[in-house]
């Protein structure tokens, strides 16, 4: 099974943590979609005639988009691939875009996955990362929704905020689980360059959140949740039982999947390819048939550090069999980095198989980093 990933690059307004690629100029919106239609249709090769298990509108924001944009897409989809009958049909969108009849069209659409950025449930916060909804609007959207029949919806939170304590996110955690939702992302703020918060930490006007206290609000999310019956199945995610996300999951167990749109990635096994990361040059080289990708031809090297990176986040860990199969030149030296964080609490193992413990969790990317060829 394989998976499609389709970004809208468009938003309202510039969130001042976000450095993923978009445009808060809706100029071209027309054309992109005809350029996302022109790209899909080229890419349908790229998988070997593979059923597609999984679609993904991320972004950026998907839910700016009308439902003739939407329903544009989908068609371009289901006419150049085989789909599953059961696919799993993500829809990422914003609490303030989610009306009673934009959900109609979505469910008519034939979305049957909610990804809500929620990020906080309050005002202040909200205002301080200038997102465009408000508290009010974070909770009555997934009301509406569930009310509208939509079961499988997630929902998105960042803790680590410099401005926050641990009274705080305690009630963010509760807030989300007193809406009865299947599934919880969260994830540690990063000040990346080239965002606001970037420029402000820059000029010493924003400092990070300490490691302890990060740390003591990621505790506080794990254990909360485990309380509630949800399942900790990667570094950020949480789900209750029957709602992993699939898309998501196929990521990280080295899944086929095509990514559509500006700065999009597509991985069939064997390269990877990344688009630019331009609006406009994407439009044109589309539509006058020039290249609008890298591609990588991918090594035992690299395919040994992704099976790391990727498995390694996840409750179904790293198989060493598996691992020093793509590529065993550095299994001693390796093999003695994982005992070593085995000896400092950081990895388990459980026959061939590794995975993080508890405490490995907060410094996954530190461990993964060490363990690359």
């Amino acid at each position: 099974m394989a998976g499609i990933y389709i970004h809208i690059p468009f938003c309202k307004v510039k969130c001042n943590y976000c450095d993923f690629h978009f445009s808060t100029n809706q100029k071209y919106l027309s054309n992109m979609i005809d350029a996302i239609c022109l790209e899909l249709i080229e890419k349908k090769n790229y998988l070997n005639t593979e059923i597609i298990n999984t679609i993904y509108f991320g972004g950026g924001t998907p839910s700016i988009l009308s439902p003739v944009y939407l329903k544009q897409i989908v068609d371009t989809v289901y006419k150049s691939y085989q789909i599953n009958t059961d696919v799993e049909f993500t829809f990422e969108c914003n609490p303030d875009d989610l009306t009673e009849q934009k959900l109609l069209n979505l469910k008519e659409i034939g979305i049957n996955r909610l990804s809500i950025g929620i990020q906080s449930f309050e005002d202040e916060q909200l205002e301080f990362m200038n997102r465009a909804h408000n508290a009010n609007e974070a909770n009555q959207c997934v009301e509406l929704a569930q009310k509208m029949g939509f079961n499988n919806i997630t929902i998105d939170l960042i803790y680590g905020l410099p401005n926050t304590d641990i009274t705080y996110w305690t009630t963010q955690v509760q807030k989300a689980l007193d809406l009865n939702v299947n599934h919880i992302s969260a994830y540690c703020l990063t000040i990346e360059d080239k965002t606001v918060f970037g420029n402000m930490h820059q000029k010493g006007k924003l400092n990070s959140m300490n490691d302890e206290q990060s740390l003591s609000q990621f505790k506080l999310l794990q254990s909360k949740l485990k309380h509630a019956g949800f399942e900790h199945y990667e570094i950020s995610n949480f789900s209750k039982n029957g709602y992993i996300s699939q898309h998501n999951s196929a990521y990280w167990l080295g899944e086929n999947y095509i990514g559509i749109g500006p700065s999009a990635h597509s991985y069939n096994g064997q390269t990877r390819q990344w688009n630019i990361a331009n609006n406009i040059s994407y439009i044109k080289a589309l539509n006058h048939k020039q290249p609008y990708f890298e591609n990588e031809e991918l090594t035992p090297k690299n395919q040994f550090n992704e099976y790391i990176l990727t498995r390694l986040r996840t409750k179904w860990g790293v198989n060493l069999i598996d691992l020093f199969k793509i590529y065993d030149k550095t299994e001693v030296k390796t093999s003695n980095r994982i005992n070593l964080f085995i000896k400092n609490g950081d990895l388990k193992q459980s026959n061939d198989t590794l995975f993080l413990t508890e405490q490995g969790k907060f410094i996954a990317d530190f461990i993964s980093a060490e363990l690359f060829v």
